[in-house]
């Protein structure tokens, strides 16, 4: 199978978990491919929140509709991808650029349901680069601390272009390469206290709920 049809696998095994007026939705291709699946099932539920510009693009474009955060008072279930996820359920996330919307959106979610190819699960985290939003003013200075840690922190260019990306909020991104994240929750909570920094892409304080993982042999549930 290749790696598309094993991400539309797990969307589709993802509906199953959909419960709820208000379906919290990710960012990426994987996330991509659950959203034209639960366009399928639109009618079963009133609306989602979106974590980035472009899953609002593209959940409208399905006539699916999208609200503010602020107007809605629980979400029952969010449903998104990761660059990396080990067997306790924390996560890289960011790789979509959209890890500070991704985060908050998880907060406020009953169960995060997280849905992947399963190269993506690793013993340890950090083979992927760490995206980590800041504020355009402080990357430097948190790349320097990046650095201290340990890390090889890289500014995210737009593609084609000696500019910095730029985040639906602002922000620029530092990837962080050459880390072994064998404490991601203190390691999460110690970027988190870097001035500058706006979001982290450790997802491990609060990790996931369910882990559906795309594999030859079919897909493949863990829990946590």
């Amino acid at each position: 199978m290749t790696q598309d049809e094993l991400k539309q696998a797990v969307a589709r095994s993802a509906i199953a978990y959909v419960e709820g007026d208000i379906i919290g939705v990710g960012t990426g291709s994987t996330a991509n491919f659950f959203i034209d699946e639960l366009a399928k099932i639109k009618d079963r539920f009133k609306g989602t929140v979106a974590s980035s510009e472009a899953t609002a693009a593209r959940l409208r474009g399905h006539g699916i509709a999208v609200l503010d955060l602020n107007d809605v008072p629980e979400i029952a279930v969010y449903i998104d991808g990761a660059d990396e996820i080990n067997a306790a359920g924390a996560m890289i996330k960011g790789g979509g650029a959209a890890l500070t919307r991704e985060k908050i959106v998880a907060s406020v979610s009953k169960k995060f349901v997280c849905i992947a190819d399963g190269s993506k699960l690793v013993d340890t985290l950090g083979k992927f680069p760490l995206p980590v939003e800041v504020l355009p003013m402080a990357c430097n200075a948190v790349a320097r601390q990046l650095a201290a840690l340990g890390g090889q922190p890289k500014l995210r260019l737009k593609a084609g272009t000696n500019e910095a990306f730029v985040t639906d909020n602002g922000g620029n991104i530092l990837d962080v390469a050459g880390l072994s994240i064998t404490d991601p929750v203190a390691l999460e909570a110690q970027i988190n206290q870097i001035v500058g920094v706006i979001a982290v892409g450790l997802f491990a304080a609060r990790g996931a709920n369910v882990c559906l993982l795309g594999t030859p042999e079919g897909v493949r549930t863990l829990t946590y």
